[in-house]
């Protein structure tokens, strides 16, 4: 949990929240920055945020950032102006590093693995730290993965000041297109946007039967597109949805982990689908439209798979849906809050007919200000737009460190062809067998994914293993779209399952029940990267509308089989041998 700051510690955290805001609106628009000193005031500022809002130790103080705490944030920010004013000279002098240089480059890293392990936690900071210690030892490792190894004068240059470490391309992403997009969904937060999806989903699910769990389904999903965080969908959405699925007879374990399936799936659900999405755009070198574009058939089968479930699931144990009266007025919902959908509908125009990320973001900002003020129960004064801006940036601030540790991995990998030599390894393993690679990154991407976010084990994997899916012939798309899924996935694949421990809290359930639900709900998500690596039509990749129409009615059919396999249900319920065979 982050500290909540209040008094003179929490107005001098707010003021640089809200700077931070103000000069990343600055550096994304008129500012005329080059990228690495872009990114060296995006992790400065984040380093300097995280060590005032997330506490060392479960011993540090709760209420007030410690003096420890206070003078790490100072050196964040110092190590940030010394890469700004210094940075010309070593472009002049071809990275002639002095020891002044070498010295702040190595507090940066020491500053950068503690704002990690405390924001993100001790895996990705482990394994970040190992790829970096791979650099250096690799002479001592076995067989392939051994390299002729690098002095740790040239490690530190590369990793700390080049833009092929920390300060490359993940961080490029998150300093622009994400902590942008954050900060809409944080707008749309405070705009009441969220209220609006509720009653929406209330109204258009809530009479069915177990109408609450349809209402998380679709809640989540209107939520997901726009937040890109699955623990933030949960504590949205979840705060609300949870108790209403226990309040219709469902039990608290399975109405947790509901929301954690519905809420996983909103990273992949477009038109905003997390940080990882823009990366990928990055990677591929591709419009984002077209990542978003290739989202849609994927994510509607996997919250379709959810639907059938939990619909299921109401027919075997005998829920009905809310009573009429306790629903809100789908009409009323409309003409209360229904043009904050606006933005939304706004920033998908621009995307679709060419426009930037970056610039959709923009005008999308600017549009929830403008369009929230239409109506009263909307409209925002200068307290929601500073609380905006706030929560904004802190959200976007462990998203940020996360993609700056992760260029330890990027820059390890980068120096010593590790990825070529694990590309090689998949396919000599898989004897060539498509099918067996497919196995193999999968595996390698839950075993990643256990303990990291999303976007840093989608990171690792497209590095490592979507290589050897693309010289086994995959379409680059469609073996990124692999890595992302299972990238996403792991937030609720056992025993590390955050997004579900998240949910557990708010159901009052324990946690690993929470999870073992949750993953039987998503198992449709584990198996979509095989339909769309084989069939990459549903990514609309070489589209062809007959084969696309085929190929979703049977992912459909094949969907709605897995279903009734888990839950034990069609018409009536289902002996053991029935649930195997549809399975």
């Amino acid at each position: 949990p982050t500290r909540k700051l209040t008094g003179t510690a929490g107005i001098a955290a707010l003021i640089l929240t809200v700077s931070t805001a103000l000069v990343h609106f600055w550096m994304n628009s008129i500012g005329l920055l080059i990228a690495i000193k872009m990114n060296a005031i995006h992790l400065g500022t984040l380093m300097a945020i995280i060590f005032l809002f997330y506490p060392a130790f479960s011993r540090s103080p709760r209420e007030h950032p410690s003096i420890p705490d206070w003078t790490l944030a100072a050196a964040s920010l110092g190590c940030m102006f010394w890469l700004l004013f210094t940075y010309d000279r070593l472009l002049q002098t071809n990275l002639q590093a002095t020891f002044a240089d070498l010295a702040v480059a190595v507090a940066t890293m020491a500053l950068l693995v503690e704002a990690s392990r405390r924001s993100v936690g001790l895996p990705l900071t482990v394994l970040s730290l190992f790829f970096l210690a791979y650099t250096r030892i690799g002479p001592y490792f076995p067989g392939l993965f051994a390299h002729r190894g690098f002095n740790w004068e040239r490690i530190i240059i590369r990793m700390a000041l080049t833009d092929q470490g920390i300060y490359g391309v993940t961080l490029m992403v998150s300093s622009s297109y994400v902590f942008m997009f954050i900060l809409f969904g944080a707008f749309l937060a405070a705009s009441r946007t969220s209220e609006f999806f509720n009653d929406f989903s209330l109204a258009l699910a809530g009479r069915y039967r177990g109408g609450p769990a349809k209402v998380a389904v679709v809640a989540s999903a209107l939520m997901g597109s726009i937040s890109g965080s699955a623990q933030a969908n949960v504590a949205t959405t979840g705060a609300f949805t949870i108790p209403l699925m226990k309040r219709v007879g469902y039990m608290p374990h399975f109405a947790g982990a509901v929301e954690a399936a519905a809420s996983t799936g909103g990273i992949l659900m477009p038109p905003i689908m997390g940080a990882a999405a823009f990366i990928m755009s990055t990677f591929l070198g591709i419009p984002y439209v077209k990542i978003m574009i290739a989202g849609f058939t994927p994510a509607f089968l996997y919250y379709l798979a959810i639907m059938f479930m939990v619909d299921l699931r109401a027919k075997k144990k005998g829920l009905k849906g809310m009573e009429a009266s306790e629903l809100p007025s789908l009409k009323a919902a409309m003409l209360d809050k229904g043009h904050m959908v606006i933005p939304l509908v706004l920033i998908i125009y621009l995307l679709v007919v060419g426009y930037t990320p970056l610039y959709s973001a923009f005008i999308g900002l600017f549009g929830i200000i403008l369009v929230s003020s239409l109506k009263k129960s909307t409209r925002m004064g200068i307290r929601d737009v500073i609380a905006a801006l706030d929560s904004g940036t802190r959200s976007a601030a462990p998203v940020g460190i996360s993609c700056a540790i992760v260029g330890f991995i990027v820059g390890a990998v980068g120096m010593t062809g590790l990825g070529q030599v694990i590309a090689m390894n998949i396919i000599m393993f898989a004897g060539g067998k498509l099918w067996a690679a497919l196995i193999l990154c999968m595996v390698a991407a839950i075993i990643l994914g256990m303990g990291l976010p999303a976007t840093p084990c989608y990171i690792i994997t497209a590095t490592i293993a979507a290589p050897a899916l693309q010289q086994m012939g995959v379409h680059p798309l469609a073996a990124h779209f692999f890595a992302f899924y299972y990238g996403t996935m792991s937030a609720i694949v056992p025993p590390v399952a955050l997004t579900s421990y998240t949910a557990a809290g708010l159901a009052g359930a324990k946690p690993f029940r929470v999870a073992v639900s949750a993953l039987g709900l998503a198992l449709s998500g584990l198996l979509l990267p095989y339909l769309f690596v084989y069939n990459p039509d549903l990514l609309f990749i070489d589209f062809i509308l007959p084969k696309y129409l085929l190929d979703l009615a049977t992912a459909g059919l094949g969907i709605f089989s897995l279903s009734c396999g888990v839950i034990g249900m069609m018409k009536r319920d289902m002996p053991f041998w029935e649930r195997l065979l549809f399975a």
